[in-house]
This record gives C-alpha cells, structure tokens and sequence, in this order.
C-alpha cells in the first residue's frame, strides 16, 4: 500500500450530523430518593409479567430480599397456581377425547390419495376401510396341555386338530407301521407303541 497515493488526499470523513441518534442516557435507579445509575433490572411481579424496575445495586438487592411473586394470594390460589404452572397454565382435556366433539371419537379422515400393498399389510390392519375398527374379536383358541400337544406331535398333527383329523391320522399311521403292512417287519413296533400311546392320551383328554 502506498500511503503516498493521492487517493487518500481525496478521502474526506464525513461529520457527524445533528441529526443522527445518540446513545441514551443511562437510566437511573427508580428507588425513591436514589439519584445512582440503575443498570439492573427487577420484576415488577404478578400481573405486570414482562415489566421490570431499574435499580442500583444496593436497591435491586434490597428488593429482591423482599420479593413475593404470590404477595396477596391465598394457599389455595398458590396452590391451584402451581399446579398449572406444571402444563404452562395451558388447558388440558382427558386422552382420547376430543375437545371439538365434546367427547365424541374423531371419525377416520378421507384420504384423497392411493397406496400400493402388494402383501396386503395395511389391509390386514384395517387401514383405509374401517374394518380394524369394526373388526369382531376373534375366539379364544383352546389351550392344549404339554401333554397333549406331545402326542399331537407324536402323530404328526398341528396342535388346533379336532377329533375327526385325530381318527383319520391315526388309521393311517396304524395301517402304515403295523408288521402285517410290512410283510411281517417288526423294526417299526416302537414306533406303532408310541403312535396308540399318543393315541389314547387323546382319547382321554376328550378330543376323539
């Protein structure tokens, strides 16, 4: 940089004008009778939210030593005061109620669009057709006993078999395993044992 261009011979500061703002007065204290600067700022209190008094230090400690948000109020009134402060002292209503229909379920929206379920996910949720809402409970299945799932599973059945599918199963596996079907063979009588063992266990559990 050259400071000897004649540039900066052509740069002039401008004056300040009459015109533009000046910084404000420092405010002074607002206690009675104090003429000090006031730079802190106190609450003026309830119903005066978002006000505030300037004051020096020693009268801003003074009024703070003194201050009662709740100054004029009841214990029920502090009371029913902080129990709202807990929710922004905003109104509540009940979960699952709707303030605009006075306690009425709101109804399912229109949807103006389409979606794609190629596995049916959404339409076995009732999404969309308002069948999930109407859908009827389905039944109780039984519960079978660990003894007799076991012999459920000795024959090879599913444990919700009813007694028609038992007897049928169990013809054909009696037909299958008995030596006078294998020309005489006995290696499957274990099996033939476990297979009317299951069988009868049942028959005494009341399902053939």
């Amino acid at each position: 940089m050259d400071l000897n261009s004649r540039l900066f011979d052509s740069i002039r500061i401008r004056k300040p004008s009459c015109d533009e703002p000046k910084p404000a007065a420092e405010a002074l204290c607002e206690s009675p009778g104090c003429t000090r600067p006031g730079p802190h700022r106190a609450p003026k209190g309830r119903k005066a939210e978002g006000q505030y008094w300037r004051f020096c230090i020693d009268h801003v400690r003074a009024y703070n030593a003194s201050y009662n948000y709740f100054d004029g109020m009841n214990d029920a009134a502090v009371q029913a005061y902080q129990k709202d402060a807990i929710i922004g002292h905003r109104p509540t209503w009940a979960m699952g109620v709707n303030p605009a229909g006075q306690g009425k379920p709101a109804e399912e929206p229109t949807r103006d669009w389409a979606y794609v379920d190629p596995l049916g996910i959404l339409r076995g949720a009732g999404v969309g057709d308002g069948r999930r809402r109407n859908k009827q409970p389905e039944p109780e299945k039984p519960r079978r006993t660990a003894t007799v799932r076991r012999a459920l599973d000795v024959m090879g059945l599913e444990e919700g078999a009813d007694g028609p599918a038992i007897k049928a199963q169990y013809k054909a596996l009696v037909k299958r395993f008995h030596p006078d079907a294998n020309g005489g063979d006995r290696s499957f009588e274990e099996r033939l044992r476990d297979i009317i063992r299951a069988h009868d266990v049942l028959r005494a559990a009341g399902l053939c």
